[in-house]
């Protein structure tokens, strides 16, 4: 999920990371992968628990009659991220298959409505068999950018630089992507004991970080010209000269873009899912993939603004509601309330 428009195409990787210095972004990311590690514990675990698969039934359990607020900044932070996402698939299309820009968002818009349409069995296999090849990728990008540039990037290391508030950035770009977690309430069920949810909590902040380690250590040796790319990947791919890497990494990236705007508007769905049920209803299958076009319609819009400005402003601010609503609370509310509870008698309903 947080492998998308902006960690994907490498722009979060230096806005929040390689800007504060070569080893002041290592050092970010450590501090990232540890705050992801803990927190996700504490989340798994409280899902597993009050059998919460969809972020209504999580933050009722755990926010109560507030837990609308959460919500609110999801859906605004949602939809940067549609707009992030839709316009790096803009921008990809355009400028490396000469596809017009508007053709790829509605290429990736079609793409989306099939796959909300079948819903979360299909979303699943997408995500886990699309992650094996985006890994497998970057492992491919990080060995030939050691070939083609490594005494530029031990150069780089070897500065040592570290610039002031590194320690910030890696802070807010932890707790942002922290929110991605609603859009993948929905794979939790999966998880069946404390061992299972506490191992796959801790395993998920160092296999979340990967990639984007790779990624940081093959651009440092085209810092700090590499702080001013739009797309990062693509300008450090060009640099490599290996035309069906640049070529691979592209599809690979385009269908990770789909991936993640797909598990974000299937949260939405699984949501309206969960209310409907409680009403002894349901959402219609056809009612699915409108929804998912009516977001990106809207988030289409906001893409205009820029995937720079994007990241840098509308990023950052979703970071403190996050922190707020979300963070805070499950680190103090959600370990109380984990504690109080004893996993093997209490079966709650889904239903709150």
């Amino acid at each position: 999920m947080i492998i998308a428009g902006g960690y994907g195409t490498g722009r979060e990787i230096v806005e929040f990371f390689l800007s504060y210095g070569p080893l002041g972004g290592i050092l970010g990311i450590i501090l990232t992968t540890l705050i992801w590690s803990v927190t996700l514990a504490v989340v798994f675990e409280f899902s597993r628990i009050f059998r919460a698969y969809d972020y209504r039934t999580f933050f009722k359990a755990l926010l109560g009659r507030f837990w609308f607020i959460f919500e609110i900044i999801y859906i605004l932070y949602l939809i940067i991220v549609l707009a992030v996402i839709g316009s790096a698939a803009g921008i990809l299309l355009r400028d490396n298959f000469g596809i017009p820009y508007l053709v790829g968002v509605l290429i990736m818009l079609v793409i989306v409505g099939y796959l909300t349409f079948r819903g979360s069995d299909l979303i699943e296999k997408f995500l886990s068999v699309w992650s094996v090849l985006l890994y497998t990728v970057y492992g491919i990008v990080l060995v030939v950018a050691l070939l083609k540039f490594g005494p530029l990037i031990h150069e780089q290391m070897a500065t040592g630089r570290i610039l002031p508030n590194w320690s910030l950035g890696a802070f807010k770009y932890a707790v942002y992507n922290l929110g991605n977690i609603a859009a993948v309430f929905f794979c939790l069920h999966h998880i069946e004991t404390r061992k299972e949810a506490l191992t796959a909590g801790l395993l998920a902040g160092p296999i979340g970080i990967l990639p984007g380690l790779l990624f940081y250590v093959a651009v440092l040796g085209y810092y700090p010209a590499i702080l001013a790319q739009e797309i990062p990947a693509v300008f450090i791919l060009q640099k490599t000269g290996v035309t069906i890497l640049l070529i691979s990494f592209q599809i690979v990236l385009f269908g990770t873009l789909i991936e993640s705007g797909t598990a974000f508007i299937h949260s939405v769905n699984e949501r309206l899912q969960s209310m409907l049920r409680s009403k002894g209803k349901s959402l219609a299958a056809w009612q699915r993939p409108v929804i998912a076009l009516a977001f990106l319609l809207i988030a289409l819009t906001v893409s205009t603004f820029g995937l720079i400005n994007l990241i840098a402003m509308g990023y950052g601010t979703a970071s403190w509601g996050f922190l707020i609503v979300f963070i805070l609370p499950v680190l103090s509310i959600g370990v109380y309330k984990i504690l109080k509870k004893d996993p093997k008698n209490h079966r709650p309903s889904t239903t709150l």
